[in-house]
């Protein structure tokens, strides 16, 4: 059964296209269905700065684990929090 898809308005502005999104269902407008998947390889993950207070022997821990493995340190920390996740 094929749906009839209404017609997507034209918008002035990306504020007033993200209203009308936030108030309709994109159902209505596409078939996504028939969407083709894309993959975007230059793009990054957005990244957030957090302050995270550790104790000095931890802190020396986690160093010495990622010299050992030729990581550096706060990117062992992001593996780790990943890893955990996944598992829990």
């Amino acid at each position: 059964m094929n749906k009839q898809r209404k017609t997507i308005p034209t918008f002035a502005n990306e504020a007033q296209e993200r209203a009308f999104w936030e108030a309709n269902d994109s159902t209505d407008y596409l078939d996504w269905s028939k969407a083709n998947k894309v993959t975007l390889p230059n793009l990054k993950p957005t990244t957030k700065t957090i302050s995270l207070r550790l104790p000095q022997h931890l802190l020396d821990s986690i160093k010495a684990a990622a010299n050992s493995r030729d990581v550096p340190y706060q990117s062992l920390i992001k593996i780790w929090l990943q890893e955990k996740l996944r598992a829990h």
